[in-house]
């Protein structure tokens, strides 16, 4: 596998495993973290070659970023990687809101450089839209904080197409970041394919599936966690996921690894996909997710894995 390549035509170039900070300092989405724990994991994230960190306002409400500024500081390695993060929540107590106004998306940027401890944001995304601003305008706004130099790429996340369509009117947007994996490939019909022809670099969020495409989960014991919830999680459905999951073993133990890392290998050979980024919430994920480097499928491997989830 390549150590480094480019996201889309940003210029901006990183090792193809990144690093999702959903769970980094995001007491507001999940119980029981760490933040000592945080801590160790973006050190050691450092120190495994990550390159790329994926944070937002929303992990946290802003201590995501933070947790990532302060340990770039302490280890003085903000000019090694690149940093991405979004915003697009407003929240009032308990009331969350969405705003892409250009004033609230300057003030955003504004806000997360002083988080992040660094004077420029190398992707900025906006996280969802909110339905009411033009998606050009907002764009817009980024265009202007691009030109200023406070941001160097601009990104869109969780928009449909036709919002993706009237956010790129003038060619702006540099990424798009949306949720994908191999049990749920329906953007591979349109969204993947608008990206490669304009040229934008698409990132999927939950590349694992939640996990399912681990190899942890036992047919006959889901996780009993939000992930309940969800339609892959259930019923004869999980069942013929983790099957096939399941039937990935053999290939990894070929490469010596994991079936998770297999997963992910798999996913960047995906024509429009620079880089991926897997969430980790201890060292342990870390080292395991950055294994993926270490494995080169063939395309006859390649071809073989996507088939099982068509």
């Amino acid at each position: 596998m390549e150590k480094h390549v480019e996201i889309g035509k940003t210029g901006l170039q990183v090792a193809p495993i990144g690093f999702g900070a959903n769970t980094i300092g995001a007491h507001n989405l999940f119980q029981n973290i760490d933040e000592d724990v945080s801590r160790e994991t973006l050190r050691v994230a450092l120190a495994e070659g990550v390159d790329f960190f994926d944070s937002a306002f929303m992990y946290g409400l802003g201590r995501s970023e933070e947790l990532i500024g302060e340990v770039l500081a302490e280890t003085g390695r903000r000019s090694d990687v690149v940093l991405a993060t979004k915003a697009a929540h407003v929240v009032t107590g308990s009331n969350v809101t969405l705003d892409n106004a250009p004033t609230f998306l300057t003030e955003s940027v504004d806000k997360a450089l002083k988080r992040l401890e660094t004077d420029y944001i190398d992707l900025f995304y906006i996280h969802f839209p909110d339905g009411v601003t033009p998606p050009d305008e907002a764009v817009g706004a980024l265009q202007r904080l691009k030109e200023a130099g406070k941001i160097r790429a601009i990104g869109l996340s969780n928009f449909s197409m036709d919002a993706l369509k009237l956010a790129n009117k003038d060619g702006y947007v540099d990424v798009v970041q949306d949720k994908y994996s191999l049990v749920y490939p329906g953007l591979e019909e349109d969204m993947i394919p608008y990206c490669v022809e304009q040229g934008i670099s698409f990132i999927p969020y939950t590349p694992l599936a939640s996990g399912l495409l681990t190899g942890k989960f036992a047919a006959s014991n889901p996780p009993q966690d939000f992930r309940k919830e969800r339609p892959h999680f259930q019923g004869q459905t999980y069942i013929d996921i983790t099957a096939k999951v399941d039937s990935l073993q053999n290939l990894a133990n070929q490469h010596s690894t994991s079936i998770a890392n297999i997963v992910l290998a798999t996913t960047i050979t995906i024509n429009g996909v620079d880089v991926v980024i897997p969430g980790a919430k201890s060292p342990e994920q870390v080292r395991a997710n950055m294994k993926t480097l270490q494995v080169t499928l063939t395309h006859e491997e390649v071809m073989q894995v996507r088939a099982l989830f068509k």
